[in-house]
C-alpha cells in the first residue's frame, strides 16, 4: 500500500508541475512550449557542409527557380517565394500552376488555376499583382518575353507576345484554333526534349531565351511562327512516316520507315520562309521512334539549337539544327550525360570519369573522375553532377572545371543560379553558395591540345565564386540581352 500511496504522491507531483507550467505559458510570465516544439520539429541538415539557410515549404516543390533575391517555389496547390539571402518567406498564393519569365531585373512570376481561364502576373519579390489576364487558355515563359493564347472559338486563337513586364502586346497572329493539350503553363511545343538525370530537376537552369521559331501544332498540321514578328511562316501537314519539330531556326522532317525488321532513318530541314531544303542527313536516328513499326512518338533530343542521335555507326553524335554540321561525334563507348550549344558533357567508355568537350572542335576542356552511375546537367552558370556510394552533387564551372561547391547529400539539385545553387529533399529545401564546400583537390588538367580553361581570371586551380559572367550569356550572347544576364 506504501508503493501505491508513493506513486500516486509523484503522479500529484507530476500534474500539479504541469498545472504550474500551464499557467505560467497562459498568463505570458513563461511559455516553453515553442522552444521545446522547435526542438521536435527541428530537421537535420540537408547536407554536409551545411547549406547557407534550410527551409521546410509547405508542400513538395514542383519545380524551384532563383529570380534574383527571390527563390520561388511552385508547389501543387500555391506557390511561395521566398528570401534568396536567408530562406524567410515573402509571401505566397494560391495557385495550380506557376512559371517564371524574365530575367533577375524585369522577372514576373505567372500564376493560374487548371481549367480556368486566365493568369496574373505577380512581382517576385512583393506579391504585387503587375498585369492580369481574363481570357488566355496557354502560356509560354522565356527569360525574355512571354507568350499567351487565346480564343473566342475552337478555330479562332490569338498568340501575343509581351515583354515580361509590358502592358500591351509586342506582336500578335491568329492561329486556327490550339491542341486540345495546349493549357496552363508551357504546354509542349514541337521542339527537342532535353537529357534527363536522376537527382537533378529537369527545370534546373529556369527559363532560357524564345527560341527564333516556334512549332504549334493544330489538328495534325503544324505552325511555325517567328518569335521577333509573330508571322506565321509556315503552316505545314507531315506526311504518313514523318514526325515534325522546330530547332535551331529551321523545320526538320524527320522520317522513320520499316525495312527488313529494322527502322531507316532520314532527316532534313527547311529553311520556313522559302521552304527549301538546307540540308539533309540519312541514316540518323534522332530516338523519336519506338520499335513498334518505327512509329514517332517523341520530340528529337536535344538542347537550343543542337539534335543528339545516333550516327550510322552506332556512336552519339550531337548535330547543329541550322546547318546539319556534326559539332560533336562521342567515342566508342562514351556516353553523352548533357548537352546545350557550347558544350557537352561525356562519361568516358570506361565509366570512370566525365568529360566537357567544346561543341564544334570537340577538345576536351576537362575531366574529372565520376562513377558509372554520374547523373550531369548544364546550366548558364554551372555544371552539376551526381554521384553515389557515397551521394555527391557538385557544380564546377562549365568553361574550366573548377569547383564551385561539393556536397555531400542525397539531395536534389532543384534550381541553378549566378551565385549558388537551391537543393531540396521532400518539403526540406536549402540554399548554398558557390564556394561553399569546394574544398576538394581541383579536377585532372585537360589532355594536350586543349586551353585548359586557363584564361584571365579563370582557371582549374581556382575555388569558389560563380563562372566568369561573359561565359553566362550563351553563345550568342542571348541571355544577356538588354543586360538581364
Amino acid at each position: 500500500m506504501s508503493g501505491v500511496k508513493g506513486l500516486g504522491g509523484v503522479r500529484g507531483g507530476l500534474l500539479l508541475g504541469l498545472v504550474i507550467v500551464i499557467a505560467l505559458a497562459v498568463t505570458g510570465v513563461w511559455n516553453p512550449f515553442p522552444g521545446v516544439w522547435d526542438w521536435v520539429d527541428r530537421s537535420e541538415p540537408i547536407s554536409e557542409p551545411d547549406v547557407s539557410w534550410q527551409q521546410r515549404v509547405g508542400g513538395t516543390p514542383k519545380s524551384v527557380t532563383i529570380v534574383g533575391d527571390t527563390v520561388v517555389v511552385e508547389q501543387r496547390t500555391r506557390t511561395e517565394v521566398r528570401s534568396l539571402a536567408t530562406g524567410a518567406p515573402l509571401w505566397e498564393r494560391k495557385a495550380d500552376w506557376s512559371a517564371v519569365a524574365g530575367g533577375d531585373r524585369d522577372a514576373v512570376v505567372a500564376v493560374g488555376k487548371l481549367l480556368v481561364k486566365g493568369y496574373e502576373l505577380l512581382d517576385p519579390t512583393t506579391g504585387a499583382v503587375r498585369r492580369r489576364d481574363g481570357d488566355a487558355v496557354a502560356v509560354w515563359t522565356y527569360r525574355n518575353m512571354l507568350l499567351d493564347a487565346r480564343c473566342v472559338a475552337a478555330t479562332d486563337c490569338t498568340l501575343s507576345a509581351w515583354d515580361p513586364r509590358g502592358t500591351s502586346p509586342l506582336w500578335t497572329a491568329f492561329l486556327p484554333g490550339v491542341s486540345s493539350g495546349l493549357f496552363a503553363d508551357n504546354p509542349g511545343l514541337l521542339g527537342t526534349r532535353r537529357l534527363t538525370a536522376h537527382r537533378i530537376d529537369e527545370a534546373v537552369a529556369g527559363p532560357e531565351a524564345a527560341p527564333p521559331l516556334l512549332g504549334f501544332p493544330v489538328d495534325g498540321r503544324v505552325h511555325v511562327v517567328d518569335t521577333a514578328t509573330g508571322r506565321v511562316v509556315q503552316d505545314v501537314e507531315p506526311g504518313r512516316d514523318e514526325r515534325l519539330s522546330v530547332v535551331g531556326g529551321r523545320l526538320l522532317r524527320i522520317r522513320a520507315v520499316s525495312v527488313d525488321g529494322s527502322c531507316q532513318y532520314a532527316v532534313s530541314a527547311r529553311d520556313p520562309a522559302t521552304g527549301q531544303e538546307v540540308w539533309r542527313r540519312s541514316g540518323f536516328n534522332l530516338r523519336t521512334a519506338d520499335s513498334a513499326g518505327c512509329a514517332q512518338r517523341e520530340d528529337p533530343q536535344g538542347a537550343r539549337s543542337v539534335l543528339i542521335g545516333v550516327a550510322p555507326d552506332g556512336r552519339e553524335a550531337v548535330l547543329d539544327g541550322y546547318d546539319g554540321r556534326l559539332l560533336l561525334v562521342d567515342a566508342e563507348g562514351e556516353k553523352l550525360l548533357a548537352v546545350d550549344d557550347r558544350y557537352a558533357l561525356v562519361r568516358s567508355a570506361d565509366k570512370e570519369s566525365v568529360i566537357a568537350r567544346d561543341l564544334g572542335a570537340g577538345r576536351a576542356r576537362w575531366n574529372r573522375p565520376a562513377g558509372a552511375k554520374a547523373g550531369a546537367a548544364l546550366t548558364p552558370y554551372a555544371a552539376v553532377l551526381t554521384g553515389d556510394k557515397p551521394n555527391r552533387l557538385v557544380a564546377v564551372d562549365p568553361r574550366t572545371g573548377r569547383e564551385l561547391v561539393v556536397l555531400r547529400t542525397s539531395a536534389n539539385a532543384l534550381a541553378v543560379g549566378p551565385n549558388g545553387m537551391v537543393v531540396g529533399e521532400g518539403r526540406e529545401i536549402g540554399y548554398v553558395r558557390f564556394g561553399a564546400g569546394a574544398g576538394a583537390p581541383p579536377p585532372a588538367a585537360p589532355p594536350a591540345g586543349s586551353d585548359g580553361g586557363t584564361g584571365t581570371g579563370s582557371g582549374p586551380g581556382r575555388t569558389g565564386g560563380a563562372p566568369d559572367p561573359e561565359d553566362s550569356c550563351g553563345p550568342k550572347r542571348e541571355l544577356c540581352a538588354n543586360g538581364n544576364g
